[in-house]
């Protein structure tokens, strides 16, 4: 949730109102594909939090744009990531979102057998073949690294620089990446999970999440908590600026009362704000004083989105067994509040009205930016 520039007049020749991307942006599959490809397939995605990976064996899978990628750990404990499929015939490899393997994995179809390092270790008749090379038949691998805890992988062949691109919107958030450093993110534990299916296309998603126009309208506890967003003012739109607790709020709750303790190492004049970064393409990071909430998106379709959104608190908290419900059930309400509206807006994407799109005043004028990018990104002679 977020808002921008508090101007209400546009400077001397500009317009107040500016063009959206088109309807067809957001319902068209091609348009789809391409983002996919040049997207979600091509620069880093967060696909999943380091707890979910506990041990060699432990699998995820996840959708990074069209491809099906199998998340795991090596027997050292190294972080691994392939394709989900199997080399032989195609089949897929791991069906199941995740689970354990007790000493590698094995496609349904065949059998063909791979170890927690991708290797080809078996298969029917494989010392019949031994000009097969097990290395070159193994799964083959996509890059992976750890950040903030989390699992991030690049389909790319060459991947984007990481500190150009994911930290890069951080030092454009909050000035620089030390900002962050302070919340400590990467000792935080998973206090809670909530997983959203969303009927709206992802685009909708990070324009909702950019701004705070609506605030007034649909989130009430939120504007309780946060006065300013009451006046739709975007906190995304300003370095480093982050949303004041009302005078008599007392923590980032659904009914203002006192958090679970201020984060330990937090600045001093950030714990009683709220800091909001985009981090294109999938991420959203929520900074308050005494927890984090990170969402990230699963584009599935142009019309279908998984967001996983989860609760970060300190690993002494988590392990208590802390009643966390009001901090979880504010933004849990403020996501309901927003997927809500988005799933209002996807069926007139469809509309010959909103052929050609539709308008951003001037609070949103940053969402222009954020278009821009899009379709540089996915533009016919984009490298």
């Amino acid at each position: 949730m977020t808002t921008t520039s508090d101007a209400t007049t546009s400077p001397a020749g500009e317009s107040s109102l500016i063009p959206t991307l088109p309807g067809a942006a957001y319902v068209d599959p091609a348009v789809f594909a391409r983002e996919c490809e040049r997207i979600f397939e091509d620069m880093w995605f967060c696909a999943a939090h380091a707890s979910d990976l506990p041990k060699p064996g432990a699998f995820r899978t996840v959708q990074v744009g069209r491809e099906s990628i199998l998340l795991t750990r090596s027997r050292r404990g190294e972080l691994r990531a392939f394709y989900n499929i199997c080399r032989h015939r195609g089949a897929r490899i791991c069906l199941e979102e995740s689970g354990e393997k007790a000493r590698s994995f094995q496609c349904p179809y065949h059998a063909w057998t791979y170890d927690f390092d991708g290797r080809l270790v078996a298969a029917p008749n494989l010392t019949k073949m031994p000009d097969i090379d097990r290395v070159d038949y193994g799964l083959r691998s996509v890059h992976v690294r750890s950040w903030m805890g989390y699992v991030w992988v690049s389909l790319a062949d060459d991947p984007p620089s990481f500190e150009g691109t994911v930290e890069a919107e951080v030092v454009a958030r909050l000035g620089t990446v030390d900002k962050i450093a302070s919340y400590d993110i990467a000792s935080l534990s998973v206090g809670r999970r909530i997983t959203y299916e969303v009927k709206a296309n992802w685009k909708l998603i990070v324009e909702n999440f950019m701004e705070c126009y609506h605030c007034a309208t649909i989130h009430p506890e939120l504007t309780e908590v946060l006065p300013e967003f009451a006046d739709g003012l975007a906190a995304q739109y300003f370095v480093d600026h982050g949303a004041e607790f009302g005078e008599d709020v007392r923590g980032f709750t659904i009914d203002g009362s006192e958090g679970v303790g201020v984060l330990p190492g937090l600045d001093e004049d950030r714990d009683r704000k709220y800091y909001a970064i985009t981090i294109k393409p999938q991420v959203f990071v929520n900074l308050v004083p005494d927890h984090v909430i990170w969402h990230r998106m699963y584009p599935i379709s142009e019309q279908l989105t998984i967001v996983e959104c989860d609760w970060l608190y300190t690993a002494d908290v988590v392990a208590s067994g802390r009643d966390v419900t009001a901090s979880v059930e504010l933004f849990h309400r403020v996501n309901q509040q927003d997927f809500e509206a988005c799933e209002r807006t996807q069926p007139a994407m469809s509309s010959r009205l909103y052929r050609d799109g539709g308008v951003l005043v001037p609070s949103e004028h940053h969402i222009g930016d954020f278009h821009a990018w899009v379709t540089a990104r996915t533009a016919p002679d984009a490298g």
